[in-house]
């Protein structure tokens, strides 16, 4: 009742699961963006994609036995997806079997222009995406369609991705062909797919990287943005595998490494959705 009062309880949903609390939902989001508007020259003109790999679940189940109603932050996915298509880049939304995209719609800046009109021209393949298992088990092998990896960041990520064989092949492939890889936030968390086979050597070990910090996730259940603490820590595990990370703050951090490019948090997507365009314009131009 005393977390209620103060707005620190999280809150239910109809479907029994839990949203933000009142308070943290006013420190954590926001209705307008700082997406800055960046006009590219020299735009793309040509036909590869960029294969955004989303989420298709929503409930976590946290180490109380509540669950969070999560999914991808919609920050992280859409102002990264703004600066890419103002830089000519296209961009194919594939779940793990094609169901629906899950979304964190209690993070959407609901009074964004920019934010909004991104998410209606996409609006229909965020609800009939692309089946990456038809793809790594049809067409992966003899693609050329992809320049770039992005997977955008939001607890949801945590949910199956890791642990999901082919995500685990589309890392691989995708390192092989010397595609870019672009995860933000809690995103970096899918990597661990691509040590499924742990008789190899993590093809990220020695690798530098921005992400959510482990322990702003054990801080978070105090103001109720989780209704609990996290099962397991993405970050841990990364590090034991041979990840450095080059922040320690949930904050504007980004990083290039060779080419996987990271951001740190919500506070990082302008920048990091700058850079990913950038670089991959970059890229094209050699």
């Amino acid at each position: 009742m005393f977390k209620k009062l103060l707005g620190l309880a999280p809150q239910p949903t109809k479907d029994g699961t839990f949203i933000p609390s009142k308070l943290a939902l006013k420190l954590a989001t926001s209705d307008q963006t700082d997406f800055d508007g960046t006009i590219y020259q020299n735009t793309y003109q040509g036909t590869k994609k960029i294969l955004m790999l989303c989420t298709e679940e929503q409930n976590m189940t946290m180490a109380n036995g509540t669950k969070f109603s999560t999914g991808n932050h919609p920050v992280e996915m859409l102002l990264p997806m703004l600066h890419l298509k103002n830089a000519g880049f296209d961009v194919d939304i594939y779940t793990p079997t094609g169901e629906s995209v899950k979304i964190e719609m209690w993070a959407m800046p609901q009074k964004d222009e920019n934010v909004q009109k991104i998410y209606s021209a996409y609006q229909s393949q965020f609800e009939n995406p692309k089946s990456l298992a038809d793809f790594v088990q049809n067409t992966m092998n003899d693609s050329d369609d992809y320049m770039a990896i992005f997977i955008p960041g939001g607890h949801g990520a945590m949910l199956g991705l890791p642990e999901d064989k082919n995500v685990s092949q589309l890392i691989h492939w995708s390192h092989k062909k010397d595609l870019y890889m672009m995860a933000i936030c809690h995103a970096p968390a899918v990597l661990l797919a691509a040590n499924l086979d742990n008789d190899k050597e993590f093809i990220y070990k020695g690798y530098k990287m921005a992400a959510f910090p482990d322990s702003v996730d054990k801080q978070t259940p105090m103001i109720g943005y989780m209704p609990g603490h996290l099962t397991w820590k993405f970050g841990e595990k990364l590090e034991n595998l041979g990840i450095t990370f080059v922040n320690k703050k949930a904050d504007k951090t980004c990083y290039i490494d060779r080419k996987l490019i990271t951001g740190a948090s919500p506070q990082a997507a302008n920048n990091f959705g700058k850079l990913c365009a950038e670089e991959l314009l970059k890229s094209v131009e050699k």
